[in-house]
């Protein structure tokens, strides 16, 4: 299937621009808002992305590969990327007559660190949220995917710091979770529960970055709170298969993509 794709700006940074890509089809498209990983440091971008977005709009998915400003960037981090990854969603307002998308029916997928920003998004969804993160979203988020997402920050930071590992975290959030306990509140999905969307998350039992943990205790506690998750633990998968449209991984995907729309 033919696939166009648009490169467009939600802001002026550098950062603030998404790549949307349509099927050559007929009628509105069901979208599928993707948020690349890196741990939130500016060396790593959309282009993570893109193969999986090509094979998605070639499904019939018009895609949204969203990029945000990083640590390492003008206003990346604390608060800058939660305020971009909000109007970068926003932003779908003003395509959708232009570019005959249906809102309706609009499923967030994160992988890594953006498993965190698509979860934190749709707990701004449900809970209509108004604290100091500031900006409200106006697109409804009702389904989520997260793809070795890092559900629990504080633990993410106490792994790295086992390790001896300088944690991105730190320079994310503005500190250490001792330090400003408040924020890495504010920001961990599993604080924030529940959060009364439907949730997959997609974990590799071989993850050396995001270990398949922070999925299976998330899971834990969201079905004790009553959201309705779905845990999917991939046995031989590392990290960066479970992205891959050319892995055995990837069938677990496209078929929450499936799942999630049929409900």
């Amino acid at each position: 299937m033919s696939v166009s794709t648009f490169h467009l700006t939600y802001g002026s940074h550098s950062s603030q621009f998404g790549v949307l890509s349509l099927p050559m089809l007929s009628g509105r498209c069901p979208v599928v808002i993707t948020i690349h990983g890196g741990f939130w440091q500016s060396k790593y971008g959309l282009d993570e992305n893109e193969a999986l977005t090509k094979d998605l709009s070639r499904s019939g998915y018009a895609t949204w590969n969203i990029e945000y400003r990083r640590i390492g960037e003008d206003g990346g981090g604390w608060p800058g990327t939660f305020h971009d990854v909000i109007d970068a969603v926003n932003h779908l307002s003003k395509l959708e007559e232009r570019f005959q998308l249906d809102l309706s029916r609009v499923i967030v997928l994160g992988h890594s660190a953006g498993g965190q920003l698509a979860l934190w998004l749709a707990s701004r969804s449900s809970k209509n949220q108004n604290d100091e993160m500031g900006n409200h979203l106006h697109i409804p988020i009702k389904r989520v995917i997260s793809l070795a997402g890092v559900l629990d920050l504080q633990k993410m930071w106490e792994i790295h710091d086992e390790k001896g590992i300088s944690s991105p975290l730190e320079s994310f959030i503005g500190g250490t979770p001792r330090e400003v306990s408040n924020r890495y509140s504010i920001a961990s999905p599993i604080d924030l529960l529940p959060l009364n969307v439907e949730q997959i998350l997609i974990h590799g039992e071989l993850d050396r970055h995001v270990p398949v943990e922070l999925s299976i205790e998330y899971h834990r506690r969201a079905t004790e709170q009553g959201d309705k998750v779905h845990l999917i633990v991939l046995p031989e998968v590392e990290h960066f298969k479970i992205i891959d449209p050319f892995s055995t991984a990837w069938k677990s995907v496209t078929d929450s993509l499936e799942t999630l729309l049929s409900n």
